[in-house]
């Protein structure tokens, strides 16, 4: 069986990478911009899916006042502007798992896909969340350490690193 690849792109939206961001996103927005942009033309040519992924809260104000972010509707909320689209793959996900959202556990399998891919926001936070979500599902995954971003202190990333690997999840 053709092991069929998709890169996916986890919340590279607004609100977490614009200058209007909160503070506890301290991203380096340029570096990690060109690099997912990097990835998403390589595996592109590669013949690999290339699916973007919004992190995505109701529009409710309990949502606005203590999430503050990632609000549907919200301008913050779309895929970054730095960002190169160039697939109109895209999936909302409520949780950090994208394995979570039902449309795009479909879209995996009714395309059987066998290997994911993963880059994007954040390797402590969703990207760490589907890369175990793939493996759960029998997938391959791996992580593009140059195109995954970290708000988190390199102690809590070595922690996630060394679960995502112990589970079978590779770095790229």
């Amino acid at each position: 069986m053709e092991n069929k690849r998709a890169l996916v792109v986890i919340d590279m939206q607004n609100d977490y990478l614009w200058d209007k961001r909160k503070a506890m996103f301290g991203y380096d927005s340029k570096a990690l911009t060109a690099a997912v942009n990097e990835s998403i033309h390589r595996y592109n040519e590669e013949g690999c899916e290339i699916i973007y992924i919004g992190q995505i809260f109701p529009n409710i104000i309990t949502n606005k006042w203590f999430i503050g972010f990632s609000i549907k509707g919200t301008q913050g909320a779309e895929l970054y502007s730095g960002m190169d689209k160039i697939s109109e793959l895209y999936f909302e996900k409520n949780l950090p798992d994208t394995f979570t959202a039902k449309k795009f556990r479909e879209y995996i399998t009714q395309k059987g896909i066998r290997e994911v891919i993963l880059c994007g926001l954040d390797e402590c936070g969703c990207v760490g969340a589907t890369a175990k979500g793939a493996v759960k599902a029998g997938l391959k995954a791996s992580i593009i350490s140059a195109a995954t971003g970290c708000r988190f202190d390199k102690a809590k990333q070595q922690k996630m690193h060394d679960k995502l690997i112990s589970l079978g999840v590779g770095y790229i």
